[in-house]
């Protein structure tokens, strides 16, 4: 029996150094010490060992089955290594190959209009806040000025879930929520998207807007054009031209809406200017002391102005996009020549 487990442990060594892969060292685990193993078969025989030698075979027993896992385990661990190293190898990068260029993304248009027109607003001075684009018929209509039955609420074409809520539609009630929660002098502006019921190349059923809002003392309509024509220029360029018309908000009194050389055509006329070169830029006015009352601000000694324009088709004019809809499509053509 000694020289069989001799025998073994020669055997043994022997084929685990020369097995070549983690397959072959398993065949060679289980031919010595699997259920049905060289090494198990000699144990099993221990009782037929005279009782005086049954330690010292026993003692070898252990031995050459110690010696066995141990050649296992340290050839294991050389083929796992290799196998790592040739996996490590195939995946190899050698980064002084010349690239062969990746394809660069970009901004979409609204949002890098956005972030142009946000950081404006910052560096004037505004706060930046978020409001609810479900909101109730209160904030988006009657603190606004604009009651059941008044005729501006046809205009909307609003979006309604149930009688009482709705899709905002303008970014205006955070002018009354504003002045409900901060104390006057503020400045602050409300980006988002807002809701309405129509649909063609230049109106889509959700589109951006801003609302911005100033309120202090002594503030006049004067202020507020000095603003917007210096908004106009940071956007457009020094060279731009603007016109004001006389408009009709409910929220303000007197309201005005501002028209500024179409970015299209540049002043020459085409159809998204309708052939005036002119195109609508900002809609605004001085703020209804109606509403300063109803949202707890004394109309005597502040006073202060709200505009509100429309990013979509701000954007559509600086880029020339014929129809607002190329804006939402995932059109990779159109993103292509956008960026």
């Amino acid at each position: 029996m000694k020289k069989q487990l001799e025998e073994i442990l020669k055997n043994g060594l022997a084929q685990i150094e020369v097995a070549a892969d983690l397959k072959q060292l398993d065949d060679v685990r289980l031919k010595f010490l699997g259920k049905t193993g060289e090494l198990t078969t000699i144990l099993r025989g221990m009782k037929d060992v005279p009782a005086e030698e049954r330690r010292e075979v026993g003692t070898l027993a252990n031995s050459v089955r110690e010696q066995i896992e141990a050649a296992l385990s340290q050839k294991l661990a050389d083929l796992e290594n290799e196998k790592l190293r040739l996996d490590m190898e195939k995946e190899k990068v050698d980064i002084t190959e010349p690239s062969t260029g990746t394809k660069r993304g970009a901004l979409h248009p609204l949002t890098r209009f956005n972030n142009k027109f946000m950081e404006l607003c910052v560096e004037m001075g505004f706060t930046v806040i978020q409001t609810p684009e479900i909101e109730t018929d209160y904030y988006n209509f009657e603190a606004l000025n604009v009651p059941k039955n008044h005729p501006s609420r046809d205009m909307q074409d609003s979006l309604y879930i149930t009688d009482t809520i709705l899709m905002r539609t303008h970014t205006s009630p955070a002018q009354v929520h504003a002045m409900e929660t901060l104390k006057p002098p503020f400045k602050i502006v409300c980006p988002g998207r807002v809701y309405r019921n129509d649909d063609d190349s230049s109106h889509s059923p959700i589109f951006n807007q801003f609302e911005a809002l100033v309120i202090d003392e002594n503030v006049s309509l004067k202020d507020f054009m000095i603003m917007v024509r210096e908004m106009a220029e940071r956007l457009y360029g020094k060279d731009v031209k603007m016109r004001v018309r006389p408009a009709f908000f409910p929220f303000t009194e007197p309201s005005i809406e501002i028209d500024a050389t179409c970015q299209m055509c540049h002043g020459k006329g085409c159809s998204l200017c309708k052939g005036t070169g002119f195109s609508e830029f900002f809609g605004g006015g001085i703020v209804n002391p109606k509403i300063l009352e109803m949202s707890g601000i004394d109309s005597k000694k502040y006073s202060g102005f709200a505009f509100g324009p429309g990013i979509d088709r701000s954007v559509m004019i600086t880029n020339k996009i014929p129809n607002i809809k190329y804006l939402f499509r995932n059109d990779m053509r159109f993103l292509k020549q956008m960026r």
